[in-house]
This record gives structure tokens, C-alpha cells and sequence, in this order.
């Protein structure tokens, strides 16, 4: 019979599939608690959660939320899975940063936009700009033709005054 730990542990869990954008799973064999610490902040800080919890009730998790046997090959070993929050791209660039400078940290899988993808989409993931840097963008492609006009516009009239300033200046 499960305790009640494992229940909440398993409803957390699977609220977690249910709603992030995209998941990270990660070996962290081999970290120490400072590497594991620094890691934890960066994710804080890019609204992504860490969680570390026993691979059967990730199992059970995941097929509460419906994902049936699909982590199951994944699920093997010490995991840790990156929850994204609003930008399934951002654990991505957190993950890319931090392997740099520590060895210890693998990707194993990844979910994203309905499919298991390999670790190495993870890298082209990480490549991608930011939800703002793309919003900014789109932004200024939106005003692009609207800014050319209002200046093609403007010259329009500059010439006009300018011409009708040197009639003026003709005429006397």
C-alpha cells in the first residue's frame, strides 16, 4: 500500500506532465552538491523545474498524464527532468550553458511538441532564440513597411517644399 508521500509525489508529478511545454531528462551521475546547487538556480531563474524523484513514480506519473510506456526506456539510472514552463526552449540554453563547464550533466531524451526526441535535439533547441528575441522580431517586420512608407511619404512632401521654396525665390 502507498503512502501518502508517494500519492502527493505522484499527483505533483503528474501535474507537471500534464502542463509544461517540454521535458528534459538528464543523467546527473557524478555531480557534487555545488554543481547540482548552481544548476538549480539557473533553472529558478529561467522558470524551469528540476525535479528528482524515484523512477517508478515518475513511471506512474507519467501514465496518470497519459504518456502510457514512453519514457520508460529513458527512465533508467539516476534522472532529473527539466519541466519547462512558458518557453520549451529555455532549458534547453540553461543545459547547453551549464555543459560547458561540467561533464556530469547528459541528456538523455527530450519531449517537445508531442514527440521523444533524441539528446541531440536538445542542442539545436538550445540554439534557437528567445520567445522575446522572436516577439521583437515579428514585431519590427510588422512596422518595417509601415515605417518606409511614412518616410517615403515624408520625402514626398520635403521635395515638394523644396521645389516650391525655390519658385518662390524664382519669381523675386
Amino acid at each position: 500500500m502507498p503512502n501518502q508521500k508517494n500519492i502527493d509525489i505522484v499527483e505533483n508529478l503528474t501535474g507537471k506532465f500534464k502542463n509544461s511545454s517540454a521535458m528534459y531528462f538528464a543523467k546527473y551521475t557524478g555531480m557534487n552538491v555545488a554543481q547540482a546547487s548552481d544548476l538549480r538556480m539557473k533553472f529558478v531563474d529561467n522558470d524551469v523545474d528540476f525535479l528528482v524523484s524515484k523512477n517508478t513514480l515518475v513511471k506512474i506519473a507519467a501514465k496518470n498524464a497519459g504518456f502510457e510506456d514512453l519514457f520508460d526506456n529513458i527512465l533508467s539510472g539516476q534522472i532529473g527532468i527539466a519541466y519547462a514552463g512558458s518557453d520549451p526552449t529555455s532549458p534547453a540554453r540553461v543545459i547547453k550553458e551549464f555543459s560547458k563547464d561540467n561533464e556530469s550533466f547528459e541528456v538523455v531524451g527530450l519531449y517537445f511538441d508531442g514527440t521523444l526526441y533524441d539528446p541531440s535535439k536538445y542542442k539545436e533547441l538550445a540554439n534557437l532564440p528567445t520567445k522575446d528575441v522572436l516577439v521583437t522580431k515579428f514585431v519590427y517586420a510588422l512596422n518595417a513597411p509601415m515605417s518606409n512608407m511614412a518616410l517615403l511619404l515624408n520625402a514626398s512632401m520635403s521635395k515638394l517644399a523644396c521645389t516650391l521654396k525655390s519658385l518662390e525665390n524664382q519669381k523675386k
